[in-house]
Parts: structure tokens; C-alpha cells; sequence
């Protein structure tokens, strides 16, 4: 008996770590995905793709995850520090920031809203930005989404 009940919590156990692997993995997918769709948007506008900056995608990344627990969308929530200080922290150097968050169902569905949005559309087209780090974190089938734009130094 005790045999079984231990079997059926590392069984229980797996389910929950490949879930978790799941979601990870296509939380990184829906980043790539985030990250083709404002490089074609500013494609379309004439404008340089944006490089890919690892140290935005960790603040973009904890930052989804706040947001995930929240479960709300925000730029800055109480007691959590800034965006620079936030940027700072995974040692990113910037000139200017600028940030995107927003939550759905599908990375689609957040670019369309994005550029559907005057602000948000003008940080996707900002000429100044040279730099961006997608963050993506799934809570209750939906995704909460941040996109850090940066002038690097």
C-alpha cells in the first residue's frame, strides 16, 4: 500500500514538471513569436529590426511573472522597483526604455491589441529603440506578456 501511494505521487509529480516544462517551452515560443511580429511591423514601416537583448528579457520575464500572480497588468506594482531599476538589476545599459504589457490568449492576439494601441504601437515603431527582451508567463490560459524596448549604450 504505501508502495503505491509513494508511486502515485512521483507519478503526479512527473505530470506537474512536464506540464511545467510545457508551458515553459511554450512560453519561450510565444516570446520568439512576439518578437518576429514587431520586427515585421517595423519592417513594414521601413525601420531597422530590433536586436534581441537577454538581460531585457529577464526584467521582461520576472516582470510577466508579477503579473501572472496578480493576475492583472500593470507596469509597476506596489513596493517592486522601476522599470530602469528593474533593467539595471539584470545589467542591461540604456540610454531610453520604454515597455509593453498586456495579457490574452494567444501571441497573436497581443501584438494585434499592441498595435492596435496608439502608445504601445509607438514604442513598437520608436527609431530610437535598437534593443528588445519579450517576457511570457501563462496563468489560468492566459498569457501575461512584456515587451522591453531599449537604446543600448
Amino acid at each position: 500500500m504505501r508502495m503505491r501511494v509513494r508511486l502515485a505521487i512521483v507519478g503526479m509529480a512527473g505530470i506537474m514538471l512536464c506540464w511545467m516544462a510545457y508551458g515553459e517551452t511554450f512560453g519561450l515560443q510565444m516570446e520568439r513569436e512576439l518578437f518576429a511580429s514587431v520586427n515585421q511591423a517595423r519592417q513594414a514601416q521601413g525601420l531597422p529590426p530590433l536586436r534581441w537583448d537577454e538581460s531585457l528579457a529577464t526584467a521582461a520575464r520576472r516582470h510577466a511573472e508579477l503579473m501572472a500572480e496578480h493576475g492583472s497588468i500593470q507596469h509597476e506594482f506596489q513596493g517592486e522597483p522601476s522599470l530602469a531599476a528593474r533593467v539595471k538589476q539584470t545589467g542591461a545599459r540604456f540610454r531610453w526604455l520604454s515597455e509593453n504589457v498586456f495579457q490574452g490568449p494567444s501571441a497573436e492576439f497581443i501584438h494585434t491589441q499592441f498595435m492596435k494601441s496608439p502608445p504601445h504601437r509607438a514604442n513598437i515603431l520608436d527609431r530610437d529603440m535598437d534593443s528588445i527582451g519579450v517576457g511570457v508567463v501563462e496563468r489560468d490560459r492566459q498569457w501575461f506578456a512584456v515587451e522591453d524596448f531599449s537604446q543600448a549604450r
